[in-house]
């Protein structure tokens, strides 16, 4: 039976029916790998914000405030800067596996395990320390309030 209210015990099952711990070893080594995991959240929502920062200026830095005069005969579906350039189609695959990541993480707090809950709160801190709150606050990228984004 699943919890719904939080829990302090050892046994947990966390994101799938094989993944179960059974021990005190097993529970480490399954809170080890959340905040790991949290951490490497952190880590891939930086280099997500960094490329969107470094794609973006890349396209502001190749147009040399001119209008184009000629918009329409750039039939490239690729082209540099377009709607379907490559820089923002990586973007968009980066921030769909940050998305899952996320979610991942959101499951796994949904376990109601209180073990749980520190360890991806504790990485999460951990990764923002690390990776994301340095000198260089011109990276944040506020393109959507949700915290899950």
């Amino acid at each position: 039976m699943m919890h719904m209210t939080f829990y302090w015990g050892t046994s947990v099952t966390l994101l799938f029916d094989s993944w179960k711990t059974d021990s005190l070893f097993s529970y480490s080594l399954t809170l080890i790998a959340c905040l790991l995991f949290s951490v490497f959240y952190q880590y891939m929502e930086d280099r997500r914000l960094r490329f969107k920062l470094l794609s973006s200026s890349a396209v502001s830095n190749n147009t040399d405030g001119a209008v184009d005069a000629t918009p329409l005969l750039k039939t490239k579906i690729f082209a540099r800067g377009g709607r379907w350039s490559l820089g923002r189609f990586t973007g968009s695959v980066l921030f769909g596996i940050n998305s899952a990541l996320g979610y991942f993480l959101m499951l796994a707090i949904m376990s109601f395990n209180g073990g749980v809950f520190v360890a991806i709160v504790v990485g999460l801190a951990i990764g923002y320390l690390l990776f994301r709150s340095g000198d260089d606050e011109q990276v944040v990228v506020v393109d959507n309030p949700c915290a899950c984004a």
